[in-house]
């Protein structure tokens, strides 16, 4: 089956085109590439970048970063810091939730992005203030999905498609999946009532879905973390509460879900519970492997090739509506990076000013 390379969004070190980077591009086709602080020196540099990772692939790429603003910042040493989502949502002005998506979106759109894997729609409970801090808005579902209605909507004006993540919440966390499996013993008829509502609520607005690897053993009667679990993402995600676009893992290389599986039956195991795209974010041996055993299971298993062209048609079938994806906007000039720069710190002084009158208010 060609096009397995539809499965995978990738990511490597380096901040421009290398000999390696180039064959593993042109070897497997990837949906799409992610950049972090680590790929990101310069406006230019990072436009540059990505434009070199599309001329590699034949399909237009899902040209993704993670940018929610506070913690969660991959532009901040290129444009300055943009404000966390809890200090946008403190502001209190429903205008400002969407115009933090719009300015986010807007940076994000000028550097060559298309897709920002935010905003977190955690629900920011006391277990997982430590971990989540100023990147979760509240603990009640309804206030949540105010704010997260607006950031997509900013992004979208923008021309960049957001996400929610991290399915099916990550709330009640008191581990860093980064580096360890969280495993959250909170029964299915809190997790409907509370957790899952923004899911249900926004199902139809969201393009990419991202899965936890956090582990719900009150769900699934044991410890296999949500982005390997069939329950979650085909039973729940999919069937239950009815969300049809795309399904994407967190980090597979992270330690939440390597605990569980290496990086080939990790791979294959979020494809055959009914994700979509397997996110591999760093190590061009784990790509690698990912692929290859992909590519070695469609071959030998009948019925998780036919899980597999689903998503690969999936994905083709998005990509084809989304225009935009292969959209790009001009190079940034010097004079675009100073007034985007410009555009965020003057958005930020107005939420710093809207949350104090915000406090003197209530």
């Amino acid at each position: 089956m060609p096009a397995i390379g539809q499965l995978l969004i990738i990511g490597f070190d380096g901040t421009e085109m290398s000999p390696g980077l180039s064959s593993v591009l042109e070897r497997i086709q990837p949906a799409g590439v992610i950049l972090f602080a680590r790929n990101i020196v310069g406006a230019g540099q990072t436009y540059k970048l990505l434009k070199d990772c599309q001329a590699r692939v034949s399909t237009p790429l899902f040209r993704c970063v993670d940018l929610e603003g506070g913690k969660v910042d991959r532009l901040r040493n290129v444009l300055g810091p943009a404000p966390s989502a809890a200090d946008v949502f403190a502001s209190g002005d429903r205008k400002s939730f969407r115009q933090h998506g719009r300015v986010i979106g807007t940076n994000c759109r000028a550097l060559g992005f298309n897709v920002d894997f935010a905003p977190a729609v955690d629900l920011a409970f006391e277990a997982s203030r430590t971990v989540m801090s100023s990147r979760l808005v509240s603990a009640d579902p309804k206030e949540t999905i105010v704010y997260v209605r607006e950031f997509l909507a900013g992004l979208e004006a923008a021309g960049v498609l957001g996400n929610g993540k991290h399915f099916p919440g990550l709330g009640e966390g008191k581990l860093d999946s980064h580096h360890d499996l969280s495993v959250i013993e909170k029964p299915w008829k809190k997790l409907w009532e509370q957790d899952l509502v923004p899911y249900r609520t926004l199902r139809r607005e969201l393009p990419f879905v991202m899965i936890s690897h956090a582990a719900y053993p009150a769900v699934t009667r044991d410890r296999t973390p949500a982005s390997l679990s069939r329950k979650w993402i085909t039973d729940i995600l999919r069937k239950k509460i009815g969300y049809r676009s795309l399904i994407v893992s967190d980090d597979l290389e992270m330690g939440g879900v390597l605990s569980a599986a290496a990086i080939e039956q990790a791979a294959v195991g979020h494809i055959r519970a009914g994700g979509d795209l397997c996110l591999i974010c760093h190590k061009e041996e784990y790509v690698t492997r990912a692929y290859d055993e992909l590519v070695r299971t469609v071959e030998s298993d009948r019925p998780f090739a036919r899980r597999a062209g689903d998503s690969i048609r999936r994905v083709l079938a998005f990509k084809n509506k989304r225009k935009q994806l292969a959209r790009w906007a001009p190079s940034p000039t010097p004079e675009t990076v100073q007034k985007l720069t410009r555009q965020l710190w003057e958005f930020t002084e107005q939420v710093r000013l809207d949350t104090i009158h915000n406090q003197e208010t209530t």
